[in-house]
């Protein structure tokens, strides 16, 4: 979100640096929780075209993304109840997890949270 806010300041920089070095890299990794959250906060908070948030969702599409089935719903809602994060929050880190992610950016989790 921040790379597309650009009223976002110091985060909005900081993201934009984060993205283009994960497309050289090639190590960008999320989930479809996120790809949805990210074109339903662009569309509402960003006031985003929705042909803009898919473009942007579209870009993204070559990095690895988990797909969470039914049996990956289940573990996060284990680690919502385990742990004091957002419904949201436990599937986007259970994702991580099944990605082998040995970092998640988030401005929804504890600076060095595990």
């Amino acid at each position: 979100m921040y790379a597309h806010d650009g009223g976002a300041g110091a985060k909005h920089r900081r993201a934009v640096d984060l993205l283009e070095r994960l497309f050289e890299d090639g190590s960008g990794a999320l989930s479809i929780p996120v790809l949805s959250e990210f074109y339903a906060a662009a569309s509402k908070k960003l006031a985003m075209r929705a042909v803009e948030a898919e473009a942007v969702i579209q870009d993204l599409g070559g990095w690895i993304i988990h797909r969470p089935n039914h049996a990956n719903l289940l573990q996060a809602s284990r680690l919502h109840r385990r742990y004091p994060v957002a419904w949201w929050d436990a599937l986007i880190v259970h994702s991580a997890i099944e990605l082998g992610c040995s970092l998640l950016w988030t401005v929804d989790l504890r600076d060095g949270q595990r």
